[in-house]
């Protein structure tokens, strides 16, 4: 599975055979079940986390026990707590495995040593944050300023191996949208098609 990171980072940074082998030694896989967890609240997340295949969320629940999905991460994606991550404290969300997964993870030790080491890893870890901090910009703008017909249209264009994928509920949640608006959506635009 290490050569679907592989790919990935040459779109992103030039490296040599012997940086990557460095990060390679560096990484281990893991492989997840279909519903099991890789954070619960209250865990502090101290991994960089790439998916080679598979489906997360990241969720956490409100004060009345309602679930809220605030993001999820498909292959060639990343998923992390980034919070819990730069402050070392117990987390507020939970990660979960939507289908059979497989992941790569570094420890934040080994992470930050790459990062320190390699400066291919570096410029990559910046270029990703920058790009992770302008995703939840645009999610934010969305989630204020979009109607539930566009939050609806956007999901798909995002995450188009999701939809089909996940319980409506999830949808919903991380559109913001109750499951009956985003029934009637989906039934609208059938119509429509």
């Amino acid at each position: 599975m290490f050569d679907v990171f592989e790919k990935y980072l040459r779109q992103w940074v030039s490296i040599s055979d012997e940086e990557l082998e460095l990060i390679r030694a560096a990484s281990m896989e893991r492989k997840l079940r279909k519903w099991q967890s890789i954070l619960h609240e209250g865990e502090v997340w101290k991994i960089t986390c790439f998916i080679t295949t598979g489906c997360f969320r990241l969720y956490r629940f409100s004060a009345d026990g309602t679930d809220h999905t605030l993001r999820f991460g498909v292959e060639n994606w990343w998923i992390s707590d980034q919070e819990s991550y730069n402050h070392e404290k117990p987390s507020e969300y939970n990660i979960e495995a939507l289908t059979a997964s497989t992941v790569i993870i570094w420890t934040k030790e080994k992470w930050e040593e790459l990062r320190e080491t390699i400066p291919a890893v570096k410029l990559f870890n910046e270029k990703l944050l920058a790009r992770g901090y302008e995703t939840s910009q645009q999610r934010i703008f969305s989630l204020i300023s979009n109607s539930a017909e566009e939050k609806y249209l956007e999901f798909q264009k995002t995450y188009p191996k999701v939809f089909n994928s996940v319980p409506l509920h999830m949808v919903a949640s991380y559109l913001g949208i109750s499951r009956e608006t985003l029934s009637r959506i989906r039934k609208d635009f059938t119509r429509r098609d």
